[in-house]
């Protein structure tokens, strides 16, 4: 399934929960009720296709409607180089694997909507963007092991974890690089487990300027998904609605060239396989 949170003007504008289905060639948003998605999903998926199935027809048109930030995350958690680079043949890929993966958090305020543009800050001048897979926490969870992690993932999602390198560069920890206000675009919708597939065999692009900058399976990843559920939930209490954000790839050597700074104008498509596509705009701030 296809959950989304939406806004319509013949609902008086009041967020609501939805799925998206496809009638006759296009896509529709069959209501679901005022309750977060993570509520939903906790009451099981029968009473979901039921009222699906009961809906779609006179569903309203997923272009007529705005989407909303899937969920609103307590937490957003954030993983750093979890992807392997290439290596020349016969060099062992994981060599360079770190032990421990690379944690770090976005705030609240970073939170965006798929339709949000992202503000190009006055004082950012190194401002960059990273496609990434979001898992949501569908299930509270609290040392769980690997076996058990995925049992507790709602879905996924698309994240791009937007950050300003000058200010990531100031020091050590990377907080102020990464925590502008709208700095995660998230979205458009979150895809429930079995329509989603194995989170270790997608393919992750980013477009820029028409130009394919970034692709790679998630096959090269260091850390699991359910390797990073479990290590996490060894810390601190997963629950539902948190956000793993897992990683981004490298940039493709002639992107990495050619790399320049965004600018207010620009656009960044983050494309996942079976999980869709999030655009991202970029403007200027009040003059």
């Amino acid at each position: 399934m296809r959950l989304v949170r939406y806004r319509s003007p013949l609902g008086g504008d009041v967020a609501r929960s939805g799925a998206v289905v496809e009638v006759a060639g296009v896509d529709r948003v069959v209501d679901l009720g005022a309750d977060t998605l993570p509520e939903l999903l906790a009451a099981g998926s029968a009473p979901l296709h039921a009222a699906i199935a009961a809906g779609a027809a006179a569903a309203p048109l997923l272009s007529d409607v705005r989407l909303e930030a899937p969920v609103r995350p307590g937490k957003i958690l954030c993983l750093g180089y979890n992807y392997r680079g290439h290596v020349p043949d016969g060099v062992d890929p994981t060599a360079d694997d770190p032990d421990f993966p690379d944690v770090f958090v976005k705030t609240p305020n970073t939170l965006g909507g798929p339709a949000d543009p992202v503000v190009v800050p006055a004082v950012a001048d190194d401002v960059d963007y990273e496609g990434e897979i979001a898992v949501v926490i569908g299930r509270r969870a609290k040392d769980v092991g690997i076996d058990d992690a995925l049992d507790h993932v709602a879905g996924f999602t698309i994240l791009n974890d937007v950050s300003d390198r000058s200010w990531q560069r100031r020091q050590s920890q990377w907080a102020m690089g990464k925590c502008f206000d709208g700095f995660a675009p998230l979205g458009p919708w979150l895809v429930t487990p079995d329509e989603a597939g194995d989170p270790q065999d997608m393919l992750v692009e980013v477009v820029r300027d028409g130009v394919v900058t970034v692709s790679q399976s998630t096959a090269t990843t260091i850390f699991s998904v359910a390797f990073v559920v479990s290590y996490l939930s060894s810390v601190m209490t997963l629950e539902p609605g948190d956000i793993i954000s897992t990683g981004t790839p490298q940039k493709l050597p002639a992107a990495q060239g050619s790399h320049r700074p965004l600018r207010p104008g620009d656009a960044v498509t983050v494309r996942i396989e079976r999980l869709g596509e999030l655009t991202t705009t970029f403007i200027g701030g009040p003059a």
